[in-house]
């Protein structure tokens, strides 16, 4: 394992890279966690140890304001977050070691995923977003935000969640700018949706809306499982697994839902 910082215009990114033992080339998964989160979360850490035993190399980066990078918390928007991981993603390109390339996150980090896979539709050979949260846009043009019902039009200087997370109002305005379908749209290569079906926090009806307007996409329901996969993280990391195994790993066929 290496343990490492890379730059994304001053800001210093934290990076953990591991990769199978006695292996010379192999492909690279990057993860990425969710809002409020960081790499050594069960969920994430998880991942990264199935992707090893998968025999593929797990690149888990925190991103700005959170865990280990620089930046605070409270100004980190999405913007940010997608300079974060075009930086990480030309890092990753530049590693000899590397075949092909997926990418995988969590919650807004799922979100994250679904933007620069439309973004940079031929660096990935695959993405798995994981209960991804592409409702935080379409939330934040509705007024809808961390529970509060705002004037979209007149956005608070900051919100509070509590008293360590503190987020400023800069967040919503930059989320409000983003479509998430768009960038769906570009993207044509393989996609698995990983969504538990008791989600409290992201609307399972969210990735079945997905999974519908991704070109190749399949969605793997945790059943009676939460946003974190508190319950059935072995189902969770299997899914994955078989994924990035899959000899048809280049298109799906029916069906488009699996459940665990």
């Amino acid at each position: 394992m290496k343990e490492y910082y890379i730059k994304d215009d001053g800001t210093d990114l934290h990076i953990k890279l591991e990769k199978p033992e006695g292996v010379d080339r192999c492909p690279l998964v990057i993860i990425v966690h969710g809002y409020t989160g960081h790499m050594e979360e069960d969920h994430i850490a998880g991942c990264a140890k199935a992707v090893l035993d998968a025999g593929f190399a797990a690149l888990r980066v925190e991103m700005y304001g959170h865990g280990k990078s620089g930046g605070s918390f409270r100004d980190h928007t999405l913007y940010k977050w997608v300079s974060n991981m075009l930086t990480v993603t030309e890092h990753a390109r530049s590693l000899d070691f590397v075949t092909d390339m997926y990418l995988c996150g969590h919650s807004q980090g799922g979100l994250l995923v679904m933007l620069i896979a439309g973004m940079c539709p031929d660096r990935f050979k695959a993405i798995i977003p994981m209960s991804p949260a592409w409702m935080i846009p379409e939330y934040a043009r509705s007024g809808e935000f961390l529970g509060s019902v705002i004037d979209p039009l007149n956005i608070p200087d900051e919100f509070r969640q509590d008293e360590e997370n503190i987020l400023s109002g800069n967040y919503v305005r930059v989320a409000q700018t983003i479509h998430v379908e768009d960038e769906i749209k570009r993207y044509s290569g393989p996609v698995l949706i990983i969504h538990g079906d008791m989600d409290e926090v992201v609307p399972y009806a969210y990735a079945q809306k997905a999974v519908d307007l991704y070109k190749n996409a399949r969605l793997a329901t945790i059943v009676g499982d939460d946003h974190c996969y508190d319950h059935h993280l072995d189902q969770v990391t299997k899914a994955l697994t078989d994924f990035l195994l899959a000899d048809d790993a280049n298109c799906f066929v029916s069906p488009k839902s699996s459940r665990f």
